[in-house]
């Protein structure tokens, strides 16, 4: 049986050439890394999925190409602000229909977004400063146990990772320890000259365990 691991550099070229099919106009600061993430933690997730008698590649592909449609669909284009496809849109924050000649509550379509879906659009997708920067709202900065919410983090962690992949997490971003030490503790190796055993294999679980990190903190009262 193939482990998602033994995978990992297949999922990986399998996502790459999918990289030109992704086209999110409307919110044109997505990064395709960030969606490579997501995917890639989604077939982690449904690797017990994969029929083993079959090739992998046909199976991920079609994986792939639902989770863009899903993405697109339900985790960014429900949630846009309706003036990315407005005719009075500057581009930006412009527009030339409300008198203070930027994006604001005076556009009843601006406003229904503002009580309906801002909320849901600002935790799936990151706020920048170039854009609606008048939105921004100050926060007082509280004191952080780092110690505490690093021990709640993990909890919420080990539910999600198997017990090899948990010590990972903890060996990687609790006890600090090297790349090199983790791609010993997981039997990575390379046949590469110059490049560290199992790099390409510690860089995706990092990206996997971060995205699953980022979920839990949207969601629990972490910090």
């Amino acid at each position: 049986m193939y482990s998602f691991e033994d995978k990992l550099e297949q999922i990986d070229i399998a996502l790459e050439r999918k990289r030109s099919k992704w086209v999110l106009d409307a919110v044109t600061y997505v990064d395709y890394d960030d969606i490579k993430q997501i995917i890639m933690a989604h077939i982690y997730k449904k690797w017990h999925l994969w029929d083993q008698s079959k090739a992998v590649e046909p199976w991920l592909s079609r994986v792939v190409s639902n989770q863009f449609k899903n993405l697109l669909r339900n985790y960014y284009g429900n949630y846009v602000r309706p003036c990315l496809r407005c005719e009075f849109s500057n581009g930006g924050d412009g527009c030339s229909k409300t008198a203070s000649s930027i994006q604001d509550s005076s556009c009843a379509e601006y406003k229904e977004w503002g009580q309906k879906k801002k909320a849901a659009y600002d935790i799936k997708l990151a706020v920048t400063m170039e854009n609606h920067s008048h939105e921004m709202q100050s926060k007082q900065d509280g004191f952080l146990d780092l110690e505490e919410a690093t021990s709640k983090l993990a909890k919420e962690m080990m539910p999600h990772l198997t017990p090899r992949h948990f010590r990972a997490f903890k060996m990687m971003f609790i006890q600090n320890c090297t790349e090199e030490e983790v791609a010993k503790f997981l039997g990575f190796k390379t046949n590469e000259k110059k490049r560290s055993a199992g790099y390409k294999q510690i860089k995706n679980l990092k990206k996997i365990f971060q995205e699953k990190a980022r979920e839990i903190i949207r969601e629990k009262d972490i910090i």
